[in-house]
């Protein structure tokens, strides 16, 4: 039974992460690379708490009852009494090896780990781990206390029992999932990003503008919001990073990240984290940078 969940970044979806699992009963502890980022991650959280009160999705005293639910650290040390850890690092293979390799010395026998990767392959980073069998990728979406789907994907080694158990945490979460192979980018991120980087090749050929690209998306095929503008909500660099795991992982011509992307990435236009990406957002409505 998981009653205490650490989670590592309190970046944007490690705080949804605690978010969720705070309001879900369980006690979290939320660590960072310093205890000011890991207090910003917890500002996030009471903040969008505070927003789920105002529109009546949660009460006061649940708000109260989950933050205190929350506590902080800023070393792996802080996970040494948790029934299951979720990295939720930035998109980088090394970064999260070394995060494990760190992690498993401080962890109790029995914890599960796990990434909240959203293409890497859980097989490679499991083998990072003392405990492959107790390890597998459990992808939330963006921004996670909304979005209802998480995909699970057990690497070669991942006992069923693990899977079983992250099954029921994800269940008491309040989630739907999707069980994947783990293959590169597994399921949303196989289907989306290509989608995405067809919608930068369309700019940088020429054939629209980025207003027209997204309109055309959101009237014509019914999308929520246009491939640019969701591009710059994920980040530039994380798309950027998932499409070099599927080319170089299926090594086929289709996934090749377009140029407009690399270079956006690299003037460190990489959307709304930063104010600028397809669209600049300085002003009191985006603007189009192309």
């Amino acid at each position: 039974m998981v009653d205490t969940v650490g989670i590592i970044g309190a970046g944007q979806m490690g705080n949804g992460i605690a978010h969720i699992s705070a309001l879900a009963g369980l006690n979290v502890v939320l660590t960072d690379m310093t205890m000011q980022q890991a207090e910003n991650g917890l500002a996030v959280i009471k903040g969008n708490m505070e927003r789920q009160v105002g529109k009546g999705k949660i009460t006061a005293a649940d708000m109260e009852a989950g933050l205190k639910r929350i506590s902080l650290g800023d070393s792996n040390a802080a996970h040494g009494d948790c029934d299951l850890v979720i990295e939720a690092a930035v998109e980088s293979e090394e970064i999260k090896k070394a995060i494990f390799s760190d992690l498993c010395q401080h962890l109790k026998p029995t914890a599960l780990v796990a990434s909240n990767t959203s293409s890497i392959s859980i097989t490679r980073l499991a083998a990072s781990t003392d405990r492959a069998d107790k390890f597998m990728g459990v992808h939330f979406m963006n921004p996670v206390p909304i979005m209802k789907l998480v995909e699970l994907i057990p690497g070669i080694a991942t006992s069923d029992e693990t899977f079983e158990r992250f099954n029921a945490f994800t269940e008491k979460l309040g989630k739907t999932t999707a069980v994947s192979e783990d293959f590169p980018a597994f399921i949303v991120n196989r289907i989306l990003m290509p989608m995405i980087n067809e919608g930068i090749y369309t700019l940088y050929e020429g054939v629209g503008s980025v207003e027209a690209i997204d309109n055309a998306m959101m009237l014509g095929a019914n999308h929520p919001m246009g491939p640019l503008t969701l591009a710059d909500f994920i980040g530039l660099d994380t798309c950027l990073s998932i499409m070099q795991v599927l080319y170089d992982g299926l090594a086929d011509s289709k996934y090749r990240p377009c140029p407009l992307l690399v270079k956006y990435v690299e003037a460190g236009w990489l959307g709304r984290k930063t104010g600028r990406g397809f669209y600049d957002y300085h002003g009191e409505m985006p603007v189009p940078t192309r």
